[in-house]
């Protein structure tokens, strides 16, 4: 309740009476954010996959799941802009670090950061929710540009496999905006 527009207990717990604006994009629901469908999970490597929450073509940013079943490392990359990550299973690090993100770390990776994902030894599956803004730049340990994400290779590699695998490329649809 505000001091400047003061409620009633009835007001408090009434829906916003007014349109949405009108070019306001839709919300996403993701009810099962880890999914019971397997074939929702796109591949990435071997051994390693990706469950779009998020695709934001607009602002140019991703926000997924990253699934990882094996040990080693995964890529080195730098990130233009910054990064969140909030580990839900498992357990990863970079080399380039000396801590280790466990089950209920949250890690922010600011502009510029150059690291080698690596999922320690006897850890079986690893799940992180990261929010990738702009670009995943893959370079070798010295920089050299080695390759790219984006939001837009990332909705084509989701289209591809949701073809492949049966749900249809507008399976993607429902998480880009």
């Amino acid at each position: 309740m505000s001091v400047e527009n003061p409620e009633t207990q009835d007001e408090a717990r009434m829906p916003y009476q007014l349109p949405f604006p009108r070019d306001a994009q839709e919300e996403i629901v993701v009810p099962h954010a880890i999914p019971e469908d397997d074939r929702v999970w796109v591949p990435q490597a071997e051994n390693v996959w990706f469950r779009p929450l998020c695709l934001n073509r607009s602002s140019g940013y991703w926000v997924n799941l990253l699934k990882v079943r094996k040990s080693g490392v995964l890529s080195r990359h730098r990130h233009p802009n910054p990064v969140h990550g909030y580990v839900i299973k498992g357990r990863w690090e970079y080399l380039e670090h000396d801590w280790v993100a466990e089950t209920g770390s949250y890690v922010y990776e600011p502009p510029g950061e150059t690291h080698t994902l690596v999922v320690p030894e006897g850890v079986e599956e690893m799940i992180t929710m990261f929010q990738v803004n702009g670009v995943m730049y893959y370079v070798d340990p010295w920089g050299k540009h080695m390759g790219y994400e984006d939001v837009f290779t990332k909705i084509d590699m989701c289209r591809a496999h949701y073809i492949k695998c049966g749900l249809g490329e507008d399976y993607v649809d429902q998480f880009i905006r």
